[in-house]
């Protein structure tokens, strides 16, 4: 049994984001049912509507970064009533398991997690749409609990760029007194920024602007070094513990792995696809320095990150946008034109 509900989608990667209606599942005893108040607007929703990375299913219904509040559970459902603020991240469901999703790390689930859109439906057979609609049904393990002294419309890009930065920060046991550097400021970098501030780092940003020195400080930057001025790059030469790479496009890694202290990790976690030109790998060699990369965080992860959060009271730096609006965010997004994340208010849907 299924529910039909409104939708914003697009049926082809040439063609527009408009209304449409999809089916939800009625909940199973493990499911939870949430009324959706705002979703996030990632670059993966642009790429998957517009099957840039290919692999794209029509129709296509992004969104994965929800917030909202449950209007129904299951019979077996335990951790969620109907009224309580909930999430949903990248994920709605895994194998279960398998070794990696008995360590809390169901995004690395050796049978393939489930996109919240796009993935393979475990329920129906079909594909998954994702919180461009006004109601999502999720198996409760996938779903998170919300701090209530957050700005809910904030919270939602937590759910993506929030986590995807803050689980190499916990991965590489980032602590007061620790040298992190983060590459580009923007929906992830500016995550980055103040996590690892939070975490008590010392946080520089690498930038290829020194108009983006005030905002960095701002968010949490202690410094500012512009990437293509020498000096200011060989005065942080062999700093660095950790350094978390944003840019989301082919991009020279070399002259930041100098930067790396003995045993530092540069990490990747906005850039799909071959590097460009090759990595001299001496440096490596000689300062036993690694380039590594990672993906989102498990849900266990996850919750850890939204309660941070309500402890610290950070969120995202957010522009509000309508559902109708979404194709404009796309172009404008293409453009770097966000400060720093759209998140759009599902109010707008039922208009």
């Amino acid at each position: 049994m299924s529910t039909n509900v409104k939708a914003f989608g697009t049926e082809a990667a040439d063609a527009d984001l408009q209304p449409m209606n999809i089916d939800r599942r009625d909940v199973t005893p493990q499911d939870v049912e949430i009324e959706i108040l705002y979703c996030g607007v990632c670059h993966s929703d642009l790429h998957t509507a517009r099957n840039d990375w290919g692999g794209s299913k029509y129709p296509s219904v992004p969104g994965h970064e929800i917030v909202g509040r449950v209007t129904k559970v299951g019979s077996e459902v335990t951790k969620f009533k109907a009224g309580d603020l909930a999430a949903v991240g990248c994920m709605v469901d895994s194998c279960k398991t398998c070794d990696n999703c008995k360590q809390d790390l169901e995004q690395f689930c050796l049978n393939g997690f489930t996109g919240t859109y796009n993935g393979k439906d475990r329920h129906s057979g079909g594909h998954t749409f994702g919180g461009y609609s006004e109601k999502v049904v999720v198996d409760q393990h996938f779903v998170l609990k919300v701090p209530e002294n957050l700005d809910l419309a904030a919270v939602a890009p937590i759910l993506c760029a929030g986590i995807t930065t803050w689980s190499p920060l916990r991965h590489w046991k980032v602590k007061e007194g620790s040298k992190v550097a983060v590459i580009g400021l923007g929906g992830l970098g500016h995550m980055a920024l103040k996590l690892a501030h939070a975490l008590g780092a010392e946080v520089t940003l690498f930038s290829r602007s020194a108009g983006k020195t005030e905002e960095a400080k701002s968010l949490g930057a202690d410094n500012v070094i512009i990437s293509t001025d020498a000096g200011q790059m060989n005065s942080v030469r062999g700093k660095f513990d950790l350094i978390i790479d944003t840019v989301p496009y082919v991009h020279d890694l070399n002259p930041y792995i100098q930067t790396l202290h003995t045993s530092g990790t540069l990490v990747l976690v906005g850039f799909l696809g071959n590097l460009e030109p090759m990595l001299n790998t001496a440096p490596l060699i000689l300062g036993r320095k690694s380039i590594a990369g990672s993906l989102i965080g498990g849900i266990a992860e996850t919750q850890e990150l939204l309660d941070f959060c309500g402890q610290h009271n950070i969120v995202s730096e957010i522009e509000l946008i309508k559902m109708q609006d979404i194709n404009q965010a796309y172009e404008r997004m293409l453009k770097s034109d966000v400060r720093y994340r759209f998140v759009i208010d599902m109010q707008s849907l039922k208009n």
